[in-house]
């Protein structure tokens, strides 16, 4: 499926079988949307939702401050990444959009974009990042990638100290704040 506009150039989804896909939200304007416990709750619960509505696997996600990465792995031979981003993406923004406007007016105009067609944005524009994945040694890589960003951005000095990660499941240590499905990952 591509997806065009004026604005971005082409992006090429690859909805094919057996293809593991790292995804990256970023927030608008990188905002550190995900500074705040409610909106980090609300994309664990999006991300759970929608993994059960359309039968995914999920093997990482950290959620930073302006950004969140995901490896997930459709179980489906026939899916749409699309359709996943989607799922995912907009409750989150709804929900943070509705929030301000009740609680928080002010804080709404960090969101607005200057546009009739679409008053406020959550999510930067455009799909995000998508990168398909078949190879063992590049699942590793990303998996480490993921779990080691909140590191590199010296929020902490350890992966599994962020809370907001799956580094903490893949010790074995709990499955909070999402599961992630070890029993489909590639052996």
């Amino acid at each position: 499926m591509e997806i065009k506009n004026r604005f971005t150039k082409k992006l090429k989804h690859y909805d094919l079988p057996c293809h593991a896909h790292e995804l990256t939200f970023s927030c608008y304007r990188g905002r550190n949307f995900f500074g705040k416990e409610r909106v980090c709750q609300w994309l664990a619960e999006s991300i759970d939702k929608a993994r059960a509505k359309l039968n995914f696997a999920l093997w990482a996600y950290v959620f930073m401050l302006n950004h969140a990465h995901i490896l997930i792995y459709p179980l489906q031979e026939n899916y749409s990444i699309a359709q996943i981003e989607r799922l995912i993406k907009q409750p989150v923004a709804q929900k943070a959009i509705n929030w301000l406007k009740k609680n928080n007016p002010i804080g709404l105009k960090q969101l607005e974009t200057g546009l009739q067609s679409r008053k406020h944005r959550f999510w930067q524009k455009g799909t995000g990042y998508d990168r398909n994945i078949i190879k063992m040694d590049t699942l590793i890589n990303s998996v480490k990638y993921i779990h080691n960003n909140p590191v590199k951005k010296n929020l902490v000095e350890l992966p599994q100290q962020w809370y907001y990660s799956s580094a903490v499941a893949w010790m074995d240590l709990t499955d909070e704040p999402l599961k992630i499905d070890k029993d489909s990952w590639p052996r």
